[in-house]
């Protein structure tokens, strides 16, 4: 039996990844950087991500198909708003932009804009790769702890 420790909750794990669209358009990697270090649990993975890991062990490589549901969530036609224009006087607005948004408990969220008219700024506040199937490859470094 190996004394390999494997990826557990409370451990912490160095990991090369990448998260890709199902297009192929990659969203995130650090293939081209140092891995990703964190603890399992602290929030650094989204927790559909991280339970993939699961069980693997330094020099593990996976790669995952994920649904919305076990990724960044469904898309929520109500977190779509229509705010009015004079919010954001002075901003030259396109679709597609990304812009950061406090919330009343000071938080920042962020919020793509949709569409932009003369009835107001219509915002998308769901993450944007809600609703998206991803492709996540990882593999594991290092874990320890």
């Amino acid at each position: 039996m190996s004394d390999e420790k494997t990826v557990e909750p409370g451990r912490t794990v160095a990991l090369h990844y990448s998260l890709r669209l199902d297009d192929g358009t990659e969203v995130a990697s650090s293939r081209d950087d140092e891995p990703l270090r964190f603890t399992v649990g602290d929030g650094t993975l989204v927790s559909g991500l991280e339970r993939l890991l699961h069980g693997l062990a330094p020099g593990d490589r996976r790669t995952f198909e994920v649904a919305p549901e076990d990724a960044y969530g469904v898309h929520d036609p109500s977190n779509v708003q229509t705010m009015p224009l004079d919010q954001f006087a002075g901003m030259e607005l396109e679709p597609g932009f990304i812009l950061g948004f406090d919330t009343p408990s000071g938080e920042e969220i962020p919020g793509t804009i949709l569409a932009v008219g003369d009835d107001g700024v219509q915002v998308d506040f769901n993450h944007p790769l809600a609703g998206r199937n991803l492709v996540f490859e990882a593999e594991v470094v290092a874990v320890s702890g």
